[in-house]
């Protein structure tokens, strides 16, 4: 067999393994990058919804006003009045500081017949019926300082149950179905919900101020994974090159 014959297959190899190579480095430099720009994007998320967290309260019609721009409301600190109809409230299955109870919603009737709803806060699984906490089911004019939340465009995920009407017990934040099983049209209804804030209610109940950001930042984590796994890869490529060579030499 000639030379010839044995460093053609070798090459072959040599240049397909070199082709691998590259694609691969490709790849996990493409995905580190990847996420290093997803990093940006949530720092900037983060700060905007620090900025819109502490600036001055907005008025309702500015916060549909922006929702009407096509912007994001979510967590805009805004404010609204009207009286609360506590008869429809909703009930929205949580946990509080480790506490298992509900999230009441309750639709505010405002100046102009169309309701809002608010997340007044936190009640203990044994407080969910209202008779349970009458003192704070509040009456009259009543002004809300809050922050506004976003209608989620359907169910989060496969894995959270369905809502149960019925025993008024919601898993997802479903504003159409919160509203017409009170016999609210959805017209009726704004667009969108509003926490309220830390405000105490009579009695402590409902425990307002709920609103958790809880947006997970571990993108800087995963650029030095697939940037780390780029390098590692180079490196095993290079020592096996030298050992290929080593026996030829």
């Amino acid at each position: 067999m000639t030379e010839f014959d044995v460093s053609a297959p070798r090459r072959k190899r040599s240049v397909l393994s070199g082709i691998a190579l590259l694609v691969a480095l490709a790849i996990l430099l493409s995905l580190g990058t990847w996420q290093v720009e997803r990093l940006h994007w949530k720092e900037k998320l983060l700060t905007d919804i620090t900025e819109r967290r502490q600036a001055p309260a907005a008025s309702l019609a500015d916060i549909e006003g922006i929702a009407a721009e096509g912007e994001d409301i979510d967590y805009r600190h805004m404010t609204a009045s009207g009286e609360y109809v506590n008869s429809k409230e909703r009930h929205f299955f949580a946990t509080w500081h480790g506490q298992t109870g509900f999230y009441v919603y309750t639709p505010l009737q405002l100046a102009d017949g169309r309701y809002l709803f608010v997340n007044r806060g936190f009640v203990p699984y044994d407080n969910k019926e209202p008779e349970m906490r009458m003192q704070g089911q509040l009456t009259d004019q009543q002004t809300v300082t809050g922050l506004a939340r976003a209608k989620l465009p359907g169910k989060p995920s496969w894995v959270v149950p369905d809502n149960d009407v019925a025993k008024n017990i919601f898993y997802w934040k479903d504003l159409d179905v919160m509203a017409s099983s009170v016999g609210l049209d959805k017209t009726q209804v704004v667009p969108f919900f509003v926490d309220a804030d830390d405000t105490p209610n009579p009695k402590g109940l409902p425990i307002g101020g709920v609103t958790d950001v809880d947006l997970p930042n571990n993108h800087l984590q995963y650029a030095f994974t697939w940037y780390g796994l780029a390098v590692t890869l180079v490196i095993i490529a290079v020592i096996a090159r030298f050992r290929r060579r080593g026996p030829a030499q």
